[in-house]
Formats: C-alpha cells, structure tokens, sequence
C-alpha cells in the first residue's frame, strides 16, 4: 500500500474569515496559491462562480466535497453558500462537522440568544472551526439562513467501529435517536471501494469500521431527507469530506433510497491533473494539492504513533 493511500486508510479508520457574502464576479483558476480554485464540468468545461449557480438552479441538494483543511476548498464553499443565498433565498446549509444533539446550541445561536463562545462550548463542533466553518456559519447567520447538524455523535462512530451494530440496540430511545433509523450495510460500489481502502485481513474488523463509516452517511442522508420533507421549496448545501460525496456512491446514493425524485448535484475536489472521468457527473473543483504530510513510511508511523498517543480516551461502549 502506498503512503498516501495508508494515510487514506488511517483516516478513515480513526473516523475520526468572513461575515458577510462573498460574490466574486469570476472564479480565479488555480495559480500558485492553495487558496485559488477552478471549477469545472465533469467533462472539463470551466464554469464561473456565478455560472454553477445558475446551473444549481434546479438542485434539491447541493453536495460539497472537501479535503479537510484545504483553504482553496474552504474559500469556495463559503463563496458558494454566498452566492447561492443571494440567487436562492430559501437555502440551508447542512454540515457533517455538527452533530444532532448540537442542533438546538446551533439553533440559538443563529437566533442571536448567546456569542460564539457558547456556541463552541456546548457543540461537538471540529477543532478547525475557527479557520475552515466560522465563515460557513457567519453566511448562515447574516442571511438568516438554517443550519443542519447532520451528523451523528463522535461516541457512536467509535463505538460502532469498536463494538458493530449491535451497540445500537444498547442506546437508551434518546441517544438512539442521534443516529439514522436504518444504516445500509448490504453490498453496494461504495462498500467496494471502502473495503478496497480499509481491508487489512481482519474482516470482523474491517466490517465494523464501515458500520462506523456509513452510520456518517446514513445520519446525514436521513437528516437532510427529514429537513425537505417539512421544507419542501428550499434548497440543501451539504458539506462533507470528500469520500462521502464523490460519484455519488455514499451520501447521495443513500438520500436516493430515502427519496429518489430529489434532485443532486455533487461538486468534487480534484486536482489539475485528476483524468476526466468516463460515467461520473460531478462538477469538478479543481485546487492545488496540500502538502505531503509524509515523505517516508519512518515519518508516517511516527505521526501515527503520535496520534494515537494524543487521543482522547476512548468512549465507554458498554
């Protein structure tokens, strides 16, 4: 397995600014700086900024892929969720970095009932809010805009990898309630490339993880799919790490199962040099490529070993 596609996996395994609207009249293509993007039709047409919000115009639901921490990917998204709600009024703006129980802190927030410091205090909200979603949510604010915490909890996705899927019949009605009704195990293309990822010979093991992996997907799908149920005229922006949006294999396809007349767009983040793909109908996001984090498998392992160091004790699953 090569370095970068073992970062992939160990990423996966451990499942774990601006205030005001942004319309720029062109979108910059990528240069020299990580903050230049390029966007792009699936077969490589370029689009402005204000021209992907004319072709979104029919779209239930907006799905965003990211790199985490990327600030080309990061600029764009707030960009985006500007320009959508100048152009789209009744919009919401769903996050995979908020969980359920953090909706009504969200909520309160947004309603202008206490600052920001309460909001980071009382959420399960990612360490780089600060720099990556702060604007994200700040658009929202200004606009009058909902927020989705679509997520599940941190505790569930560590206990589902650790114990599989019979921790969920343990949950009291409650917590239950902080994950989707119905995760989609069955065989599926994602799976496939999951496992394709993820498999390291340990298969009760590997099944585990992807409970953990989908329970992300399935809680997104299903929040997302409730909110346009009781709001059916407005328009969905989801953001999410880019493996659960790509080729439509994890979030989408599950929104679809749940509501197949929804209407999905995906834009995908991609380098200049990604090939064009011969059956996907993401838009493309094209930005420059972060860092190396690791030039030999001797640095790998000792950040590896050093995360594992730093992490947080692991939540009681009994």
């Amino acid at each position: 397995m090569s370095i970068r596609a073992f970062s992939t996996a160990f990423i996966l395994a451990t499942l774990l600014g601006c205030t005001h609207p942004l319309t720029p009249k062109e979108t910059p293509a990528p240069t020299g700086t990580l903050y230049d993007y390029q966007i792009e039709s699936s077969n490589g047409v370029p689009y402005s900024l204000n021209e992907l919000a004319n072709a979104l115009s029919d779209a239930d639901v907006i799905l965003v892929g990211e790199w985490h921490t990327h600030p080309g990917i990061h600029l764009f998204q707030a960009q985006l969720l500007a320009t959508l709600s100048a152009r789209y009024p009744a919009t919401a703006l769903s996050m995979e970095q908020f969980s359920r129980p953090d909706q009504s802190v969200i909520d309160g927030y947004l309603q202008g009932d206490f600052g920001e410091s309460v909001l980071l205090g009382k959420s399960e909200k990612w360490p780089n809010y600060a720099s990556d979603y702060r604007p994200l949510i700040e658009i929202a604010k200004t606009n009058a805009l909902p927020v989705i915490a679509a997520n599940t909890t941190q505790e569930i996705v560590r206990c589902l990898a650790a114990k599989g899927e019979g921790y969920l019949d343990t949950l009291p009605e409650e917590k239950r309630r902080h994950v989707a009704n119905r995760l989609s195990s069955e065989a599926s293309p994602y799976k496939e490339k999951f496992l394709s990822v993820m498999f390291h010979g340990d298969e009760e093991k590997t099944n585990n993880q992807y409970l953990a992996q989908i329970a992300w997907d399935d809680t997104m799908a299903e929040s997302m799919v409730a909110f346009l149920a009781e709001n059916p005229n407005d328009k969905v922006m989801h953001i999410a790490g880019a493996f659960h949006v790509e080729n439509g294999l994890g979030i989408a396809s599950r929104m679809l199962a749940r509501n197949p007349n929804l209407n999905i767009a995906i834009i995908s983040p991609q380098t200049q040099d990604a090939p064009l793909p011969n059956d996907v109908k993401d838009y493309r996001l094209i930005v420059n490529p972060l860092p190396e984090q690791w030039l030999s498998e001797e640095e790998m392992n000792a950040a590896i070993g050093t995360m594992r160091h730093s992490r947080r004790k692991a939540p009681d699953c009994s």
